[in-house]
């Protein structure tokens, strides 16, 4: 098997355009075409061509740590930008990798990790 890597996360949201605003506004995706399906949502572009595909009308399970993770380069300043705007967010921890990592939820309450590896 020959896998090159991750391609979307789809998330249930309960906030479709909310959810869809942090995701553009905050953390600067980009909004990218989506087929006409039966329920509301959005696909979500990275820089990297990945995505976050947002499936609205859907009940977001309870947190049981289920997160996805986005690798930043300045976990401190990913913070400060976050709380500048109002947006709870962990205090950055340090893992035994030496990687550093902080979580903010979505409106919807999905789990966000935000992870600097080591340089």
């Amino acid at each position: 098997m020959d896998i090159a890597g991750v391609h979307h996360v789809s998330l249930n949201v309960t906030d479709v355009e909310a959810t869809k605003d942090f995701y553009v506004d905050v953390l600067g995706f980009t909004v990218d075409p989506r087929p006409d399906f039966s329920f509301p949502g959005y696909w979500l572009g990275m820089a990297d061509r990945r995505q976050v595909h947002l499936i609205g009308g859907a009940t977001v399970p309870e947190n049981h740590g289920q997160h996805f993770a986005l690798h930043v380069l300045d976990l401190d300043a990913v913070v400060d930008e976050l709380r500048s705007r109002d947006i709870e967010v962990s205090d950055p921890k340090t893992l035994p990798t030496g990687a550093r990592q902080a979580f903010a939820e979505d409106p919807s309450g999905n789990m966000v990790e935000f992870q600097q590896p080591v340089a």
